[in-house]
């Protein structure tokens, strides 16, 4: 038996954590370019979900999750943006933050309101991730702010 024959599959975590890290960039490429959730999640699946793009190889991802997160997303944005805009500074809207912010909340309290079955702790911790995947500066500091004020309102001292 080769090497390659005895590698391991990824633990459904890390392809839980490849599927938010894409439904924040399918949420944000369907932000800026109006494609629609039904395109948008066959292109993922069929296209770059596990697949090398221009030499960069993306990772294996739980297509069911990515898929729930994205239509969630999709489905419930009129429930969601009020209650991110609740915890944003007074006279901040959503509207002025970052495309790629406003995904990763989105993506993040749909989360906290739906997976009941996910410690607020990974939720919130994947999603910091993903932000400093982008960022460098405060805005992973916000994410994390953003998320746990949500998850303190939503679930209360549950972890």
């Amino acid at each position: 038996m080769s090497n390659e024959e005895q590698k391991p599959e990824p633990k459904q975590a890390n392809q839980r954590g490849a599927a938010r890290l894409a439904a924040v960039q399918a949420l944000y490429q369907m932000e800026l370019s109006g494609t629609g959730v039904l395109e948008i999640v066959s292109e993922y699946e069929n296209f770059r979900l596990g697949q090398e793009i221009d030499g960069d190889q993306y990772l294996k991802a739980d297509p069911s999750w990515f898929r729930s997160i994205v239509a969630g997303v999709v489905r419930d944005q009129r429930k969601l943006d009020p209650v991110i805009a609740d915890s944003l500074i007074e006279g901040w809207p959503l509207s002025r933050l970052d495309a790629t912010i406003r995904a990763i909340l989105r993506a993040g309290v749909f989360e906290i309101i739906e997976r009941q079955d996910v410690p607020t702790a990974v939720i919130v911790t994947e999603y910091v991730e993903i932000a400093r995947a982008f960022f460098e500066e405060d805005e992973p500091k916000l994410v994390n702010a953003v998320l746990d004020s949500v998850a303190r309102k939503l679930r209360g001292n549950k972890k």
